[in-house]
Parts: C-alpha cells; structure tokens; sequence
C-alpha cells in the first residue's frame, strides 16, 4: 500500500497538533494550495477558531500581484498577527499543518512574529 503525498504530510501534521495540545496555548495554523493560503487562529482547546486571515479576502488581497506567492504570504501574516493582537492574542504555537518550513510558510510565519505574534 503507497501512501501518498498528502497522506504523509496529514501524518505529521497530527504529531504536530498533538504537542501543541499538550502545551496548552491558542494556534496558530496554517493551510495553502497552489493559489491561495489561509492562517487561522484556534483555541487552546482547538475547537474554535478566534482569528483568520487568508487571500481570499479582499482586504488582504488588495494591492498583491498574486495570491499565490510569498509577498501574499506575508500579508497574511501581518493581518493574522493584527488581528489577533486585536482579540488579545499575543503567545501562539505555530502549526505548519505538516508543509515543509520554507518558501510561503516561512515568509508568513516571519511576518506574523514582525508584527507582534510570539511563537
């Protein structure tokens, strides 16, 4: 049985989540496909989400060449961290929902921590 592409990187992303429940603090999560990418801020418990920014949204889209490259990726991170310093949100644990650290994850990550976020 072959396990595809998206089955391992669903694999890691449970480990993942499973010790970032054990620390106890609200997540930050982070999804992206080929056009877009979505940053949502859950919970400690992880049931609901308290924040979410994404390239969808025209506030966040606006003034971007594309939605599917780094400079977007940072525009979310800069409106996910806004937003959530908003809610009262200030300490996060970084979920990278089992993608790879680097390209559009890292940049979004790196702009969430320059706009105020800790993680």
């Amino acid at each position: 049985m072959n396990i595809t592409k998206k089955e391992r990187r669903q694999r890691r992303a449970i480990k993942t989540r499973a010790r970032i429940r054990e620390l106890g603090v609200a997540r930050l999560t982070v999804h992206r496909t080929p056009q877009h990418i979505y940053a949502q801020v859950f919970d400690a418990a992880g049931s609901k989400v308290l924040v979410a920014a994404s390239t969808l949204q025209k506030a966040v889209a606006e003034g971007l060449k594309g939605t599917g490259n780094v400079d977007a990726a940072r525009a979310v991170g800069r409106a996910i961290a806004e937003r959530a310093k908003a809610a009262g949100i200030t300490q996060v644990a970084f979920d990278r929902s089992g993608f790879q650290y680097h390209g559009r994850v890292k940049a979004l990550a790196e702009a969430a921590r320059e706009a105020g976020l800790q993680f």
